[in-house]
């Protein structure tokens, strides 16, 4: 039987052993996880030695500035993280099924969803549940993605991660969008006839990250027209910030069209980024299960997702288009 078979673990790890791998792995080192946790440093010390004797393997490097996980023990506290989980989504449901719908919703959200699809879910949560707290988490998919795989994060809601980020999670396409270049209104290239995208490569703009999606397809879309992408670049996925950017220069910015079209004094140039469209939707683990909390919230933005597309007048089975709907759940 190999070693690490399920009656071996089970045997061998406590649940307090497993909150202290996280914390550790959280905090950088043995006194600060243990402070996390109200343990002595030499209670915490001798309970991830009499971890590691245990399994028979070493969890952490140590040195002077701290500690660093090991091939072993990133397996371990990656998986001690869903087991946490999913035993926080235990004790939300008894207390649901005790006092009536509560607990914590932990929403991870992209651009795309900003401004429309997640205000308008909050507010009808919290119309009909005003006990569910809900922590947002705004940032990139390379942010965020890795909380969603430890369970950290429910759900990260706007566009879609491209294949190679998808692994190991499920994906539901919400609604479809286009990309917009946007300017503040006035803006001089508003008064241009016949206006091109190789007449906007020499300007400033404002575009997100290179390890977004939205941003590769906007280079692609340069490059399928024989132009290079624009080297005046600031890099920002903050609203507010790109916002008062556009507001006060005359520099470019590409968004998802509901994004941009919902940002005051703001309007778009009749110029096509060929190829750069959005499929927003909601990603969960694959393999996790939603709290009842959780789960309520997700009830209302599929709720808020039909009524964006009627407004776009979208088909109300665009998800299950083929040509839109992608999933990887290995």
């Amino acid at each position: 039987m190999p070693k690490f078979h399920e009656n071996f673990l089970l045997s061998r790890l406590k649940l307090r052993q497993l909150r202290l791998l996280t914390a550790i792995a959280d905090e950088g080192t043995v006194l600060k996880g243990s402070q996390a946790l109200n343990i002595a440093q030499p209670a915490a010390t001798k309970s991830i030695k009499e971890l590691e004797d245990a399994l028979g393997v070493q969890l952490f490097d140590r040195s002077s500035r701290g500690v660093t996980p090991t091939d072993f023990g990133r397996v371990m506290i990656k998986h001690a993280k869903l087991i946490l989980t999913q035993l926080r989504h235990a004790g939300e449901e008894l207390q649901s099924l005790e006092e009536g719908l509560s607990g914590r919703v932990h929403v991870g959200t992209l651009l795309a969803a900003s401004t429309s699809l997640l205000p308008r879910a909050l507010a009808r949560l919290r119309e009909r549940r005003p006990g569910i707290a809900v922590t947002v988490d705004e940032g990139t998919i390379d942010r965020l993605m890795p909380g969603l795989r430890t369970g950290d994060i429910d759900v990260v809601l706007g566009r879609l991660p491209e294949y190679r980020e998808r692994e190991g999670l499920r994906q539901e396409v919400l609604y479809l969008d286009t990309v917009s270049i946007m300017v503040r209104e006035g803006h001089p290239l508003t008064q241009r006839s016949g206006l091109k995208l190789a007449d906007l490569t020499d300007q400033a703009w404002v575009m997100p990250p290179p390890q977004t999606s939205l941003r590769r397809q906007v280079d692609h879309a340069f490059r399928h027209e024989g132009l290079e992408p624009p080297n005046d670049v600031i890099e920002s996925v903050s609203i507010l910030t790109n916002h008062a950017l556009l507001m006060n220069t005359d520099m470019l910015a590409t968004m998802p069209h509901q994004v941009g079209m919902g940002q005051a004094g703001l309007t778009a140039l009749p110029v096509v980024l060929e190829g750069a469209n959005s499929r927003i939707g909601a990603t969960t683990h694959a393999h996790g299960e939603l709290s009842a909390a959780a789960s309520y919230f997700m009830a209302i933005v599929y709720e808020i997702a039909a009524e964006i597309r009627a407004e776009l007048g979208q088909a109300q089975d665009v998800a299950d288009d083929p040509a839109a709907t992608r999933r990887q759940t290995k």
